[in-house]
């Protein structure tokens, strides 16, 4: 009978902020890997021993003062790769790659937090859009630059809604960064160099399927005005592989919860 292997994202807003809350995601959730963005802690203030007593003894984590970063916990050995690029030479450490101990031979994995873009969809107006254009650019030449690509799975916040009932209203959402066509085309381009979208193999549109809900929403609930940035993409040698995927979106009623909600997806293999 094939194992299970359960890999777990989530933009956690703050490491140290939510670090307790790590225990409702491993409960409700039981992944082998968590995968987190958005850390907010440089590596020499990250906590260490955090990973190994939550059951995850394998770790790893890059990281910077005050807003990025990206961390791996897992259940299985893990060891670092170093072979991406500085995406757009910033360094501002958005990306985290490790191949991940699995049966069947290895796993590679991408914890990616991509830039969020601002406010204004226009690149000379806004530089942070543009940032955010070119950085889903450099991605997708990189992985079609990769000849048989296989096993590989990236996850992450992509802070992009690619599809039409990825948000709460497509049509007044186009003007919105996250949503507009520059972005979702260069996301799905980038989803094209090999990657299939797990979370949508089991849940097609029309279904409408969320992930974050604004702060400002005070009853998010009945407002419903989500959108889908956080995703799984698994290449096409794993569908095959791919058994369920569950988006928790009860966390976000936990007490300081972030603005988005873990996503599950579980493999046979």
């Amino acid at each position: 009978m094939p194992a299970s292997l359960r890999i777990a994202t989530w933009n956690i807003n703050s490491l140290r902020l939510r670090l307790t809350l790590l225990r409702e995601l491993a409960a409700a959730l039981d992944p082998d890997v968590i995968c987190l963005q958005e850390t907010k802690v440089p590596d020499e203030l990250f906590p260490a021993e955090a990973p190994a007593a939550l059951g995850y003894p394998h770790a790893a984590w890059r990281g910077m003062k005050g807003y990025n970063g990206v961390a791996i916990f897992s259940r299985r050995p893990i060891v670092t790769l170093e072979t991406a690029p500085d995406w757009c030479g910033k360094g501002d450490c958005r990306h985290l790659a490790v191949t991940l101990d699995a049966p069947g031979g290895p796993i590679e994995l991408h914890d990616f937090y991509v830039p969020a873009g601002g406010d204004v969809p226009d690149r000379d107006a806004n530089p942070k859009y543009g940032h955010k254009l070119d950085f889903i650019a450099e991605t997708r030449a990189w992985f079609a630059a990769r000849s048989g690509l296989a096993r590989t799975v990236v996850v992450g916040d992509l802070n992009i809604a690619p599809l039409e009932f990825d948000v709460w209203n497509h049509k007044q959402l186009l003007g919105v960064v996250s949503h507009t066509p520059p972005e979702t085309e260069g996301l799905l381009a980038w989803q094209r160099t090999g990657f299939v979208d797990a979370v949508r193999h089991f849940t097609p549109e029309p279904e409408r399927l969320y992930t974050w809900w604004s702060y400002r929403n005070r009853d998010w609930r009945a407002s419903d005005r989500g959108r889908r940035l956080d995703h799984v993409w698994v290449t096409d040698d794993l569908t095959g592989a791919l058994r369920r995927q569950r988006v928790l979106k009860e966390a976000r009623d936990w007490v300081q919860g972030s603005d988005h909600v873990p996503v599950c997806v579980e493999l046979a293999l």
